[in-house]
């Protein structure tokens, strides 16, 4: 009987000796981080509770488009390039940023292959039931942040149609994309679209989907084919100026461009949250310009 004991506790020595050695080997256990996602779509239904309660009720929407970016350049270039940098930003100053996008003005492309444009009823009735709904959610600040030149009279347009009627929320549009000076000097005149800035920024964003041997398949000179005052606007502008929807010279961009001008992309929209978050003065100025414009007669100068 003692020999067996003997055996029996040499068994459990060996075992858990074994034991020792296996969980020296295996990595460390790491807390799980309580850092919430920026991402509308990442979160759990209640991490997504505390996350309208941390960015105070703030949301970002990024705006881009699908369309074509000179012959080097992904349809969604705005898309993804907004999208970068507004959840890069959101990072700095939380945010819970909508997924993606893309429902806006693009009727100058429908000639281009790839290109999405939907009726203008329908861009403003699904902006308006989008911002509806965030704001059902809690995001009783929307921040649209605008990375489509398209869109550049939409936005304005349609945060000025939220005075028609009583909203418990108001909506911001960031409509900002370049800074008008500093970093690496650019080499070319012109540069609206597909060229050198939204490469270079394309190179940061995305690198592995920028061509910069199809830069120069396709000419982004200014045709300019119409012979009428730029006082006068007519919708076909774009077309008659660069008909193959690419403006500038998509083969100047750096990496190094685009590193300045993204980096202040991100810290723009990341100030513009926190002013957002720290203004007091649009939502109670709107509620009452709700309450007054129900009775015109009664409201004093």
């Amino acid at each position: 009987m003692r020999r067996a004991l003997q055996k029996l506790s040499v068994a459990f020595a060996l075992i858990l000796a074994a034991s020792l050695i296996s969980s020296q080997s295996l990595p460390a256990q790491t807390a799980p981080s309580s850092k919430l996602s920026v991402h509308w779509e990442e979160l759990t239904a209640s991490d997504f509770r505390e996350g309208i309660h941390q960015s105070q009720g703030v949301c970002l929407l990024p705006f881009g488009i699908i369309e074509k970016h000179g012959p080097h350049l992904p349809l969604g270039t705005d898309l993804l390039d907004v999208r970068y940098a507004a959840l890069h930003a959101a990072a700095q100053e939380y945010a819970v940023v909508f997924p993606e996008y893309y429902f806006g003005q693009i009727a100058e492309a429908r000639h281009e292959p790839g290109t999405m444009s939907y009726s203008r009823s329908l861009q403003l009735a699904l902006l308006q039931e989008t911002t509806d709904e965030m704001s059902r959610n809690g995001c009783k600040k929307i921040l649209i942040v605008n990375g489509h030149g398209g869109n550049d009279s939409l936005l304005p347009y349609f945060a000025q149609t939220q005075l028609e009627k009583p909203h418990d929320y108001v909506v911001y549009v960031f409509n900002e994309r370049s800074p008008d000076h500093g970093g690496p000097q650019k080499k070319s005149k012109i540069d609206m679209h597909a060229g050198e800035s939204e490469t270079s920024k394309m190179m940061i964003a995305h690198p592995e989907l920028v061509h910069p041997d199809r830069a120069t398949s396709e000419s982004g000179a200014d045709q300019a084919r119409q012979k009428i005052s730029e006082d006068i606007y007519t919708g076909i502008w774009w077309y008659t100026r660069f008909p193959n929807h690419y403006s500038g010279e998509g083969a100047a961009a750096t990496k190094e461009l685009g590193q300045y001008q993204m980096n202040w992309w991100i810290d723009s929209i990341a100030k513009a949250i926190k002013e957002v978050k720290g203004d007091d003065v649009s939502p109670k100025l709107q509620q009452e310009f709700y309450e007054k414009s129900t009775h015109p007669l009664d409201t004093q100068p």
